[in-house]
């Protein structure tokens, strides 16, 4: 356990108290905080390296786009952020992508511990209330049933300020987050996700449709555990979970009706004819190809004639009076 997560207080407000931001996260970063810690993990040859960076988004009222992040450094060994360095790194990228803004920080922690609050107060200089991320890679994974838990090892926090007892103390409040991204973010993840190998397009065809189908049945399986908890009084009834279920099961064609099997058929027979004509199609090319060379090279021979038997050394034609010279 490293010092940060030490503190027993809980610095993080009950499920019950709700945030009414709506956050939006961007892929660049989450690969750009993932990249950060692997790669302290490796230099500083520990599993709990400390990761501190900034957060850099955009903002209209209560709707916040975390799109970019950068390191951030501290004075020494200590806590203390590099002011020096934050600015200018921050103007820097503002240069180049004016719309984006300091939003907040983030860092890597298994839970938020007073020693955030602490961090946090040497942003608000920056921000009147800036976001926390944090990467939490000991997250366990979700629940089979849990339909709508994130997927992702982060969590999003909102600075706020509990009184209890007519005493004040700043707190954080969880903010439900999704996944935004954008055409150029897609091929990008895409590449990565790749390796950026130079694999042929219908490699990365079927790689796509490979991890699409894999998460569908995973999704299944967790929607068919959930219900099957349900049904065995093991997982609390959500109906609409259950609604949206029972809307998604009608939305599906009968698979065993007999119309449905006669144009699955059709359309089956379609596609193997597009594709054994797309075939015939390919070797008639070939073939065409290969006749053209065979009537370039026998009209070649054709214009060259066959060799004369009367032609000298040099292939020279004698002259009449030849004969004469060898008397």
């Amino acid at each position: 356990m490293s010092a940060m997560d030490t503190d027993d207080v809980s610095v993080v407000l009950s499920t019950n108290a709700t945030s009414g931001l709506s956050l939006s996260l961007h892929p660049l970063p989450i690969l750009n905080i993932s990249e950060h810690l692997t790669r302290l993990k490796l230099q500083k040859n520990t599993s709990e390296p400390f990761v501190l960076g900034a957060l850099l988004g955009t903002q209209n009222g209560r709707e916040v786009e975390i799109v970019n992040t950068f390191e951030l450094a501290v004075e020494g060994d200590t806590e203390a952020v590099d002011h020096g360095f934050l600015v200018s790194r921050r103007d820097q990228y503002k240069q180049v992508f004016p719309s984006l803004e300091f939003i907040g920080w983030y860092t890597v922690a298994s839970r938020v511990s007073p020693r955030h609050i602490a961090l946090h107060e040497q942003f608000t200089i920056y921000s009147s209330t800036p976001l926390l991320l944090v990467l939490q890679p000991t997250l366990s994974t979700i629940a089979s049933g849990d339909v709508n838990a994130q997927t992702l090892p982060f969590k999003a926090y909102e600075p706020s300020i509990e009184i209890r007892d007519r005493k004040s103390r700043s707190v954080f409040i969880e903010v439900p987050y999704t996944v935004e991204t954008g055409e150029a973010e897609r091929i990008a993840v895409d590449w990565t996700a790749r390796g950026g190998g130079s694999g042929t397009s219908l490699e990365s065809h079927l790689s796509t449709q490979r991890s699409a189908v894999k998460m569908l049945h995973e999704r299944i399986l967790v929607l068919v555990k959930y219900v099957t908890d349900v049904l065995a009084g093991q997982a609390q009834k959500d109906y609409t979970t259950l609604r949206a279920l029972s809307a998604l099961v009608a939305s599906l064609p009968a698979s065993e009706n007999k119309e449905f099997r006669q144009e699955f058929e059709t359309e089956y027979e379609d596609v193997q004819l597009t594709a054994f004509l797309s075939s015939l199609t390919k070797s008639t090319n070939i073939l065409n190809d290969i006749v053209d060379k065979h009537i370039v090279i026998t009209s070649g021979r054709d214009e060259r004639g066959p060799r004369r038997r009367g032609m000298g050394r040099q292939g020279i034609m004698p002259g009449p009076d030849w004969g004469d010279r060898l008397h």
